[in-house]
């Protein structure tokens, strides 16, 4: 795996021909995810740099195309209050080299692991106690850092009217329950190109 370090404003700057003040007033606004030293500078993880290039269309320099497209593992978090489909799922996609996965039981705890996993891709169970698929799909879809994020809802229970909730939502894709080992994983690999 590629050594990766943190940037400064003035390493961001330089990279998309701003200044300094430029990159310190996206970080102040959002736009860029950072986090403060002990001396208090900002500073900027390169998964986060590309995050935001990716996000506002800007090309990735070409120091930082080999970490964009394979510095790293995909990062998949399956959220389903169901451990047996949850273990099931995280089991098929364990075979492939290439993702990390993490679990959530439930609408709070893929909340919290959004800002600690931070996935690329979310298998998201429709039918859960407290807070539903729906909702969790709203909230994610609500945080501009999550616009690149992928979702993939999954249900024993869609219907017509389920469907079309859950794709006003901007979820990706839908699969019904019990699903094709590989037609998730085809799904998921179409998904990967546009993360």
């Amino acid at each position: 795996m590629v050594n990766k370090k943190a940037l400064t404003t003035y390493d961001i700057a330089k990279h998309c021909d701003v200044s300094p003040r430029t990159v310190a007033q996206w970080i102040s606004e959002g736009k860029i995810k950072a986090f403060r030293t002990l001396g208090n500078h900002n500073r900027v993880k390169e998964d986060d740099f590309i995050s935001f290039l990716k996000e506002h269309n800007i090309p990735i320099p070409e120091d930082f195309v080999s970490n964009a497209n394979n510095g790293s593992k995909k990062k998949i978090l399956i959220v389903d209050d169901d451990k047996n489909m949850s273990n099931s799922i995280k089991r098929v996609l364990a075979r492939i080299d290439n993702f990390e996965i993490d679990i959530a039981r439930d609408g709070f705890d893929a909340g919290r692991k959004m800002l600690l996993f931070r996935p690329d891709i979310v298998l998201l169970d429709i039918r859960m106690p407290g807070m539903d698929g729906y909702e969790v799909a709203k909230r994610i879809k609500d945080v501009p850092e999550n616009a690149n994020v992928k979702i993939i809802a999954i249900s024993a229970f869609f219907d017509d009217d389920g469907r079309e909730r859950i794709k006003s939502l901007d979820v990706d894709c839908c699969l019904d329950k019990p699903f094709n080992e590989d037609l998730l994983v085809e799904k998921i690999n179409s998904l990967i190109g546009k993360v």
